[in-house]
């Protein structure tokens, strides 16, 4: 079965290049046009995977330490059965461990140096259930937090702008202090640096402590944990699964169901997730401008085609041709450099996205430089994560641009009256 001669004629303009230096300039800048959208796709690609994974660097980091939901008393106030908490919300199918906190801010003081931290009062043998960090200490430092013993792990970078080392003595200093007759007096407690621990993110490696959940109510003058910490099958899911447990604690009509208020880890880090998503959206739309520019090279790509060949439109039109199948032809041959341009910058993009762990070290040593000092953006190595939301989304604009940038050249072809072409010829 034969093609359309539309798509016949269309392809066999895209591949002409000979014929004359014109035809060959037309060529030229046809294929400068489909290099043009090859590149601006590539590009495409191979940013937004890099921001996926260095996106998704930083979010395994920040999981290491915290939990993907948390369960917390709604008046800031003691959790009083955490275990009837914890074995309502384990019955959604997403959860996957379930393990009681307490967690406050604190002033950390040794000598002269003071700095703000958060304390977390967390439970030895339940933590490792919900925090990656734990279940890789759980054999280490976190075996020495005993009840009593008043010791303390603070994070790599928060011990070194203190100066501690382990067995040293700092001093926590809480918000809730004692009323006496000369007035408030803050809450003082001198603790033992037991170790230190490092997630690969500053925030947390800076500014977090970790004491025993006992001691963590002895201090904060609390009777139980202040809350239940989740961790879940997919974190992605987090801010559903949040909501579906906030309704299901709303609605239970049960001494279990105390008052909850549910915090899922994308609403208590919303400023850095909007961030990422802001600065995705924002690389993504400048981006597709190249492509949109390169796009449009087809323009006039196609407006010479046009001018060139006005003499075969106007033979075409004689041997019954109607002006519909005129404009389709050079609408086929457009179309044809964008799917060209987008399928060969798919090619390029993906190949370089998902070997960018080879390429970016044999660019260093080839220029003797390093991209990602590790002491810097602690991450040594060039994260790449492509995903399919993004690829699809990207030919598909690129296809539409390239078709969009068709139409009036291919309206002008078929406006031409033949006529007129042939006087001169």
């Amino acid at each position: 079965m034969s093609l359309p001669y539309e798509l016949q004629v269309g392809w066999r303009y895209t591949r002409a290049g000979r014929g004359g230096r014109r035809n060959a300039f037309i060529s030229f800048i046809s294929g400068v046009s489909m290099l043009g959208i090859a590149l601006g796709v590539a590009a495409l690609i191979i940013v937004l995977s890099v921001m996926n994974g260095f996106q998704k660097e930083v979010r395994d980091r920040m999981l290491s330490v915290v939990a993907h939901v948390e369960l917390v008393q709604g008046r800031g106030e003691a959790l009083g059965d955490w275990r009837a908490v914890a074995a309502e919300a384990a019955q959604h199918p997403q959860v996957r461990g379930a393990a009681p906190f307490i967690a406050t801010q604190v002033l950390v003081a040794r000598g002269d140096a003071m700095r703000g931290a958060i304390v977390r009062g967390i439970d030895p043998a339940e933590e490792p259930k919900v925090t990656p960090l734990a279940a890789e200490l759980k054999d280490g430092v976190f075996t020495q937090l005993r009840p009593g013993a008043w010791g303390i792990v603070l994070g790599s970078e928060l011990a070194r702008s203190l100066g501690v080392r382990s067995g040293d003595a700092i001093t926590l200093i809480a918000p809730n202090g004692q009323v006496t007759p000369t007035g408030v007096v803050p809450r003082m407690k001198q603790m033992t640096v037991l170790g230190t621990f490092s997630a690969g993110h500053y925030e947390y490696d800076s500014g977090l402590a970790l004491i025993h959940l006992q001691d963590a109510e002895k201090l904060f003058r609390l009777e139980g944990p202040a809350g239940v910490q989740l961790r879940l099958a997919d974190p992605q899911d987090a801010r559903q699964v949040g909501d579906e447990l906030a309704a299901r604690f709303a609605n239970l009509p049960t001494a279990a169901s105390e008052p909850v208020d549910v915090r899922d880890w994308t609403r208590t880090n919303r400023n850095w997730f909007d961030a990422v998503q802001i600065e995705k959206r924002m690389m993504f739309i400048i981006l597709t401008l190249i492509v949109a520019v390169a796009a449009f090279n087809l323009v006039s790509t196609l407006v010479m085609t046009v001018t060139d060949k006005q003499a075969d439109i106007a033979i075409l039109r004689t041997l019954g041709a109607s002006p519909r199948s005129v404009m389709g032809i050079f609408i086929v041959q457009g179309a044809m450099a964008g799917v060209i341009g987008t399928l060969g910058g798919l090619g390029l993009g993906l190949l370089i996205a998902f070997n960018i762990d080879v390429i970016v070290p044999a660019l260093e040593r080839l220029f003797n430089a390093s991209f990602l000092p590790g002491s810097i953006y602690l991450i040594s190595r060039m994260p790449s994560e492509p995903q399919s939301s993004d690829i699809v989304p990207i030919a598909v604009i690129s296809l539409v641009l390239a078709f969009v940038a068709t139409l009036y050249p291919s309206w002008r072809a078929s406006r031409v009256q033949p006529a007129q072409a042939l006087r001169y010829e």
